[in-house]
C-alpha cells in the first residue's frame, strides 16, 4: 500500500514557526522520527518531497512549497483516483481547536482551511484523512479564544507562537507524529477512537 501524507504551511523562512505551519512541522518530526531521507525539492510540481517506507506500506511525505491558498496545485499529481485520495492525510492548522489538541478527520468540509478547500478543489474529493492541529489559545474558563473576524484570524494564523504557547505546541507536534503513525499501523477508525 502507499500512502500520502501531506503537511500544510507557507514557504519561506519568515513563516517556518508561524502557527500556520504547524502541518509541516508535525510532518518534519515524524520525517526525522521515522529516518525519512531528506527532503528534496520537486519543482516541476513546486514541492518538497521525502520518500520512504513505514512497515510494510510505502510513504511520500509532500510540502507543499507553494502558498497555503494553491497546496492543492502540488498535491495532485501524487494522487491519481479516489482510491489514493482515501490512502492520503493532510495535516494542518485548525483555529477552530484549542492550542495542543488533535482531531482525525475524514470527508469533511474544509472548515475554511483555505489549504484544505484547494487540496478538495485540485483532487475533486473531500475523502482524505485529515490530522487537526489545535492553535487557539483558551480562555481561563476553557473556552477557546478565537480571533473576531478574517483580517484579525489571519494576522493570528501567520504570527508566531508566543513562548508559553511554544512549550505547549512541541508537545503537540510530537504527538502529532505519533497519530500519524498510528493512523498507519492501526488504521484511520482505530486511530481515530484513540486520538480523538
Amino acid at each position: 500500500m502507499q500512502y500520502v501524507i501531506v503537511g500544510l504551511g507557507n514557504p519561506g523562512e519568515e513563516y517556518a514557526n508561524t502557527r500556520h505551519n504547524v502541518g509541516r512541522m508535525v510532518l518534519e518530526q515524524f520525517r526525522k522520527k521515522n529516518d525519512f531521507p531528506s527532503w528534496e525539492a520537486d519543482k516541476s510540481v513546486k514541492a518538497l518531497v521525502s520518500k520512504g517506507a513505514f512497515g510494510k506500506d510505502k510513504i511520500i511525505l509532500l510540502e507543499p512549497d507553494n502558498f497555503m491558498n494553491v497546496s492543492g496545485k502540488s498535491v495532485a499529481p501524487f494522487i491519481k483516483n479516489a482510491k489514493e485520495a482515501e490512502r492520503t492525510i493532510v495535516v494542518y492548522d485548525d483555529v477552530d481547536l484549542p492550542l495542543g489538541t488533535m482531531k482525525i478527520s475524514f470527508n469533511r468540509s474544509s472548515g475554511g482551511h483555505k489549504g484544505v478547500e484547494s487540496i478538495i478543489k485540485a483532487l475533486k474529493t473531500r475523502e482524505f484523512a485529515r490530522l487537526r492541529m489545535g492553535i487557539c489559545p483558551m480562555t481561563p474558563g476553557g473556552k477557546p479564544k478565537k480571533p473576531k473576524g478574517e483580517d484579525a484570524i489571519l494576522e493570528f494564523i501567520v504570527g508566531p507562537f508566543k513562548k508559553a504557547e511554544q512549550e505547549v505546541m512541541s508537545k503537540a507536534v510530537k504527538q502529532g507524529a505519533d497519530a500519524l503513525a498510528l493512523i498507519l499501523t492501526e488504521g484511520r477508525e482505530k486511530a481515530t477512537g484513540e486520538v480523538n
